[in-house]
């Protein structure tokens, strides 16, 4: 995601301009993938659940065997400090994470413990879409990953091959995004974000099932919907259900809300719901100022 725009990073306890080397050739996390990140918001001094992207970035660890060095609150702060640094009307997308870095015996397994671990915390400025920036999503052959085999519990980048797959594959075909199922063959999310859609005012969202990490934006929207008296169903969902859509959105961290303008030869306008989430959210988030 390196964009040539200003970037500060954390590393070995201080500060670093720009996109700075933290990670050697014989890291276990550089070549057997026990890496893992989250993301998080700065927009018009605004960090939204900041809290909880720190939190969930040592959840991560844990799940893929990496001790963390960092408590939930260290996380927050060193993320506080370094957007303090950063243009105050920047956006900036803040990234803290872990790999590990020695191997057991086996190669395999990564050595856990507090001295087995790297951390760093990269801020980059990176601009949000604009509100009416609609997407396309296609249908991809590739399916979202079980818990039996592979950390779907954690934010891992192990797991973003897969995802890369996904947006190549509907790419190809002209779409920005694809539109997946997990291993039953039920929508589970976007290659890059969680989803929603609407019909007849309803809004509707796949159930949790193990297959997806259900995000914390996702959560956000939820409930920031039904505090403004929206029905809003998780639920299993069906190709078919999209189609017969009224409205489709994603949500995620980068973006927040991204409507979906197309989803194979179904379309969609950008409606009212996918405005009301966004609007509802910024303000949720200028009364929870950072």
């Amino acid at each position: 995601m390196a964009t040539g725009r200003n970037i500060r990073t954390y590393f070995d306890g201080t500060w670093h301009d720009g996109d700075v080397a933290v990670m050697r050739a014989a890291d276990h996390g550089a070549w057997l993938g026990s890496t893992v990140f989250d993301g998080a918001r700065y927009v018009d001094g605004m960090a939204p659940d900041l809290d909880l992207h720190c939190a969930r970035t040592n959840r991560s660890a844990r799940a893929l065997m990496i001790e963390p060095t960092k408590t939930d609150a260290e996380i927050l702060e060193i993320a506080r400090e370094g957007l303090s640094q950063m243009p105050a009307d920047a956006p900036v997308y803040i990234r803290p994470m872990y790999w590990s870095l020695n191997s057991e015996p086996s190669a395999i397994m990564p050595k856990i413990g507090p001295d087995q671990t790297g951390f760093a915390l990269c801020l980059e400025e990176f601009p949000m879409l604009p509100a009416d920036h609609a997407v396309r999503l296609g249908r991809t052959s590739f399916r979202r990953p079980v818990l039996d085999d592979n950390v779907v519990n954690a934010k891992a980048g192990c797991l973003y091959p897969n995802n890369a797959r996904m947006l190549a594959e509907v790419g190809r075909r002209g779409f920005e995004n694809a539109l997946v199922a997990d291993a039953m063959g039920n929508v589970a999310e976007t290659a890059t974000s969680n989803v929603f859609m609407v019909r007849d005012g309803v809004v509707f969202t796949p159930i949790p099932n193990g297959t997806f990490l259900a995000g914390i934006t996702r959560a956000r929207h939820i409930e920031n919907l039904r505090a403004d008296g929206v029905e809003v169903v998780e639920t299993v969902l069906s190709f078919a259900d999209f189609e017969a859509a009224d409205e489709v959105f994603l949500t995620g961290n980068l973006n927040k809300v991204t409507p979906v303008s197309a989803f194979e030869d179904t379309t969609y306008e950008i409606g009212p719901m996918t405005r009301r989430a966004r609007d509802i959210y910024w303000d949720w988030a200028a009364s929870n100022p950072f």
